[in-house]
């Protein structure tokens, strides 16, 4: 049995003739944080995409919670993207998924996720209709509420695509802060531009040239 929570050998990916991952390797223990940073463009978020089951390596060996299939890898990982992905549905059916949830769990993550308040305060609660591409809420709600998703699915690791994005200053904070008190004990790989963001014991990577640099 694979010993780590996530195992990555070798492994290249390519849009096209465009090489963006290449014979890249990384090895995360169960509970280890990691933080991966560099420019624009080197290939951070397709290797998070990856690393969720949404897309499969061209070569190289992937197990993500020993599963190695991309419909088995996405039953263990929760993934908030840097662009909201929010369906054109309800609140509550963005952050459940369509998945049996109990009410208190869900808005134990809206209040983790500095939501619970803006949602009391609406007409039709967690009811409310976000509309197509979440055009109904704000940049910032449509990231919480995303938050909201990762923090109720409770999966085993966690993926981060500049999490606080959409965010003004002090509510990243609080949902950084959150974020952290609820992934303790979770395996969690965070992408960013901005270094200042990860946490201090992060173990932290810099992608360069289609691989994984130790910082």
């Amino acid at each position: 049995m694979n010993p780590y929570a996530v195992y990555l050998d070798q492994v290249s990916f390519s849009y096209g003739n465009a090489v963006v991952l290449k014979e890249l390797s990384l090895k995360v223990k169960s509970g280890e944080h990691i933080g991966i940073i560099g420019d624009s463009g080197s290939g951070k978020s397709t290797l998070l995409k990856i690393l969720a089951g949404l897309y499969e390596a061209d070569s190289g060996s992937v197990f993500i919670a020993g599963e190695s299939q991309p419909a088995k890898i996405r039953e263990q990982v929760a993934l908030v993207m840097q662009h909201h992905s929010l369906f054109p549905l309800s609140i509550k059916d963005n952050i459940t998924c369509g998945h049996d949830v109990s009410e208190k769990r869900i808005w134990d993550a809206c209040q983790n996720a500095s939501l619970a308040e803006w949602i009391k305060g609406l007409p039709d609660g967690l009811d409310t209709n976000v509309g197509e591409r979440g055009g109904q809420v704000s940049g910032g709600q449509a990231q919480r509420i995303q938050i909201a998703r990762a923090l109720c699915k409770n999966a085993p690791i966690i993926l981060l695509d500049e999490p606080t994005s959409a965010l003004d200053q002090d509510t990243g904070n609080l949902v950084l802060k959150a974020l952290n008190r609820l992934m303790n004990g979770k395996t969690v790989i965070h992408v960013t531009h901005h270094p200042e963001t990860l946490d201090s014991r992060d173990t932290i990577y810099r992608m360069e040239g289609g691989k994984l640099v130790h910082e």
